[in-house]
C-alpha cells in the first residue's frame, strides 16, 4: 500500500512515499475505507515534526481528513450501519495512504452527500462544523446581520463567507491580497472586500456599515485587536484560531467601553464537553450542503498523493486558498500519480 509513514520527527518536505506499507487493519469498531481525496491541514506540517498536540507512536501514516468508499474486503461490526461501497468522509490518522482505519460509532464518519464530489468531501471534516458552531452556535448570527471574515479565503474563511451569506447576513471578506479578496467574491460569494494589511483598513469596514460596525467578527488568524476597532455596539468577536503565529493580548476596557462579547470556538473539545450538539451541527450543514445552498470551495490546484510535500509547501508558504486536496484514486478506483 502507497502510504507517507513517519519513523521520525522529520519536516515533511523529507518524507518519502512508500509503496510497500502494511494496510490497516480493522479491530473493534473500526470499518476500511479507501481513500480516494484527502486534504492538507497545516497541523500535518507541524504532526510530522513533533510539534503538534496528538502525537501517534512510531511508525505512523500522516494525514487526518478524507472522503472515500467503505473499502470491499472491509469487516462491517455488528450494528455499523455502512457497507461496502458506500460513499463516507470523515478524519482518521492515516489518511495519506491507500486506505485507512475508521471508528464508526464516533462522529469520525459520515455519509457524504451524492451532490458532492470525493475532492469536495475531503475537505468538510474540520472547517465546516468549526465555521457552523461559531456563527450558528456561538454568536447566533441572525439574518440581516454584518459579519467580518477575517483571512477570508482560507479554508475555514472561506467557510464561514459561504455560511454567513446563506445564514441571511451581509459578509465583509477581509485578506492581505487583491487576488484573495477576489477570490472571496468569485467563489465565496462575499459582498464587500478590505484588504487588512492597508493602514486604517477599518475605517472601510465603517464605511461600508455606515458608522454602525460589524455585528459579529470571525477571525482564525489573530486580527482580533484590530477588528474590535470597527464592531458594533453588543457586536460578538469569535477567536478561532491564530494562524499569524501570536497569540493576542487584548485590551479589555475596549470590550468594557463597546459592550462587545469575545468567545473561543473550539470545535474539538465538543467531543469531550458536549457530545449531544455533534450530530445537530453536522445534520444542519449536510441538508445545507445537499440542498447545494453552499458548496466546499477547494485549490484549483490537486494534488497526487507524490505531491504531499509539495502541496504542504504551498500551504506553508500561504499559497493556496480554500481546502487544499491530495486526490488518491479517481471516481474509477484508478491511482492518480504525477505526470
Amino acid at each position: 500500500m502507497r502510504a507517507y509513514v513517519v519513523n521520525k520527527w522529520v519536516h515533511p518536505s523529507q518524507l518519502k512515499l512508500v509503496d510497500d506499507a502494511p494496510e490497516p487493519e480493522a479491530t473493534g469498531d473500526e470499518i476500511i475505507v479507501d481513500v480516494y481525496s484527502s486534504a492538507l491541514n497545516f497541523f500535518d506540517i507541524l504532526q510530522a515534526q513533533g510539534k503538534y498536540q496528538v502525537k501517534p507512536p512510531f511508525p505512523f501514516t500522516l494525514g487526518a481528513e478524507f472522503a472515500g468508499k467503505v473499502a470491499k474486503g472491509s469487516p462491517i461490526p455488528k450494528g455499523c450501519p455502512y457497507k461496502p461501497g458506500d460513499r463516507v468522509f470523515g478524519t482518521a490518522q492515516g489518511c495519506f495512504a491507500d486506505k485507512v482505519a475508521v471508528k464508526w460509532q464516533t462522529t469520525n464518519l459520515n455519509r457524504l452527500p451524492d451532490n458532492l464530489t470525493f475532492d469536495q468531501g475531503a475537505g468538510l471534516y474540520l472547517t465546516w462544523p468549526t465555521s457552523y458552531e461559531a456563527l450558528v452556535g456561538r454568536a447566533e448570527l441572525k439574518p440581516g446581520e454584518t459579519v467580518l471574515v477575517n483571512a477570508a479565503a482560507g479554508g475555514v474563511g472561506m467557510v464561514a463567507v459561504q455560511l454567513a451569506k446563506a445564514l441571511g447576513a451581509t459578509v465583509i471578506a477581509a485578506a492581505g491580497s487583491q487576488s484573495k479578496l477576489d477570490i472571496c467574491k468569485t467563489y465565496g460569494g462575499a459582498d464587500y472586500t478590505v484588504n487588512y494589511t492597508e493602514k486604517d483598513w477599518q475605517k472601510e469596514v465603517l464605511r461600508i456599515t455606515s458608522g454602525r460596525g460589524v455585528d459579529v467578527v470571525y477571525d482564525p488568524v489573530g486580527r482580533i485587536a484590530e477588528s474590535i476597532k470597527c464592531i458594533a455596539f453588543k457586536g460578538r468577536a469569535l477567536v478561532i484560531g491564530f494562524a499569524a503565529g501570536q497569540i493576542e493580548k487584548l485590551p479589555l476596557n475596549i470590550l468594557l467601553l463597546k459592550n462587545i462579547t469575545v468567545m473561543g470556538v473550539h470545535w474539538g473539545l465538543y467531543t469531550y464537553k458536549e457530545p449531544s450538539r455533534i450530530p445537530i451541527v453536522w445534520e444542519e450543514l449536510l441538508g445545507l450542503l445537499a440542498s447545494g445552498r453552499v458548496k466546499p470551495m477547494i485549490y484549483d490546484k490537486i494534488f497526487s498523493l507524490d505531491e504531499v510535500a509539495v502541496g504542504l509547501d504551498a500551504l506553508q508558504k500561504r499559497q493556496t486558498w480554500g481546502k487544499v486536496i491530495v486526490r488518491i484514486k479517481d471516481e474509477e478506483q484508478r491511482i492518480v500519480a504525477k505526470l
